[in-house]
């Protein structure tokens, strides 16, 4: 059982957290060298950001959170957080390559899950200047915004034309035949955190993924959008776990209840033509 104190006093520490993590990228980014000119410049800025904003994460949930587990993207993992019924699952910089390509689409994520389970967690845009918060704890379902724009919840309408996102870098065909069965439209963006960010901004209303995604990736999106009504799971309809040995997880879909099945129906069918 979650106490409504024990957590209000997470929430606000993980927003704090990854509203600072982001600020720290933003610095990081705007650093100049001696000659003027920025200090840092593709991957390298990248790295250099990874490492800032992970540093400074590892530290403020080790000072203040000692007693939990960790697991973060940058972050050397140990079977030690397998032991905690609580792990704090971060990504210090979701969507490196939008960061160092000087975007807006990138996000730091900080989430808490209990016994395998999302419980909170924040999203924060940096670049964007926004932070986006939930608690998804059945009876305590809240979240909101820091910055521009209003959440959409997953009772919604969605419209006849629905708009996917789906990654800027990478397309594979079965996304492309999937978006063409649903009669829809491609979004692409970076970052897992910015893509569900959009269906929850009411700037997309799809989402599905299927290889290359860690718990790091997901955890925090998962559970603004849980919050908020829309289903989450992974390609065949089971849910995700969190804190396990391997931290992969892969695959995620991110919808409106209301045409779970019909998404889950169509990705099977999709995925199956293309012999995945």
């Amino acid at each position: 059982m979650h106490s409504t104190e024990s957590l209000d006093r997470d929430l606000t520490f993980a927003i704090h957290a990854a509203r600072l993590a982001g600020r720290r990228a933003l610095a990081i980014s705007g650093q100049l060298g001696k000659d003027g000119a920025p200090r840092w410049s593709g991957a390298l800025l990248g790295d250099v950001a990874d490492q800032g904003c992970d540093g400074y994460l590892q530290g403020i949930i080790e000072g203040r959170h000692a007693e939990d587990g960790l697991l973060s993207e940058e972050t050397k993992d140990t079977p030690h957080r397998m032991e905690k019924r609580r792990a704090w699952i971060v990504d210090p910089l979701d969507g490196t390559k939008e960061y160092a390509d000087r975007r807006e689409d990138w996000a730091v994520h900080v989430a808490l899950a209990v016994d395998g389970q999302p419980v909170l967690g924040a999203v924060a845009l940096p670049a964007q200047h926004r932070v986006a918060w939930a608690i998804c704890a059945p009876g305590h379902e809240r979240a909101g915004i820091e910055g521009a724009g209003a959440l959409v919840r997953g009772d919604s309408p969605m419209p006849e034309r629905p708009r996917v996102a789906v990654s800027r870098s990478h397309t594979p065909p079965w996304i492309a035949a999937f978006i063409e069965r649903m009669h829809g439209e491609a979004r692409p963006a970076g970052s897992v955190g910015n893509k569900v960010a959009m269906l929850l901004l009411g700037e997309a209303d799809l989402y599905v993924h299927k290889v290359g995604l860690k718990e790091w990736d997901t955890c925090a999106p998962e559970v603004l959008a849980r919050a908020l009504g829309w289903h989450v799971c992974r390609l065949d309809g089971t849910p995700h776990v969190y804190n396990q040995r391997d931290p992969h997880n892969h695959e995620l879909i991110v919808c409106r209840p209301a045409v779970k099945d019909h998404v889950i129906a169509t990705v099977r069918a999709c995925l199956a033509e293309a012999g995945e």
